[in-house]
């Protein structure tokens, strides 16, 4: 039960951070509009009014890597129930999605494939391959694979 509470809460830090790693970096990659300030939840809400659909590819790469990287970790530290926990992880995220969504009035077209697929099937896909990687990793502990 401990591995399983400790994977939660690694998978929800990693993840956010992750996240806000990405997001970071989109600034810098993908130029905001002149005059726009991101820097307070209230200055992002008025400059996504002027964003173009590039602006929003990190915002949704940022949603999907971190939700992905928190449930991959999160299956992989997980001694059971490893899909649910990667899929409460997805949850956490959308959850925190979809508050972000309504606050800031991002378009529906983007809250609709943010919505989407940025969480519950990233957290599947992550879930799927930490089985994968955390299965290979207890068998090279046991001395079953090279």
């Amino acid at each position: 039960m401990v591995r399983n509470i400790l994977a939660v809460i690694v998978g929800i830090l990693v993840g956010s951070l992750v996240n806000g790693a990405l997001i970071n970096l989109g600034h810098s990659v993908v130029p905001l509009p002149v005059g726009t300030n991101v820097d307070t939840m209230e200055g992002l809400r008025v400059a996504m009014q002027s964003f173009g659909p590039e602006q929003f590819i990190f915002p949704f790469l940022a949603h999907s890597i971190g939700t992905f990287v928190g449930a991959l970790l999160a299956t992989i530290i997980a001694a059971t129930h490893k899909m649910k926990i990667a899929i409460a992880i997805g949850v956490v995220f959308l959850i925190g999605g979809i508050g972000a969504g309504i606050y800031l009035h991002a378009p529906l077209w983007y809250d609709a494939i943010d919505f989407i697929f940025a969480y519950i099937p990233v957290a599947w896909i992550g879930a799927k391959l930490g089985e994968l990687v955390g299965g290979k990793v207890l068998k090279r502990r046991a001395g079953h694979a090279p």
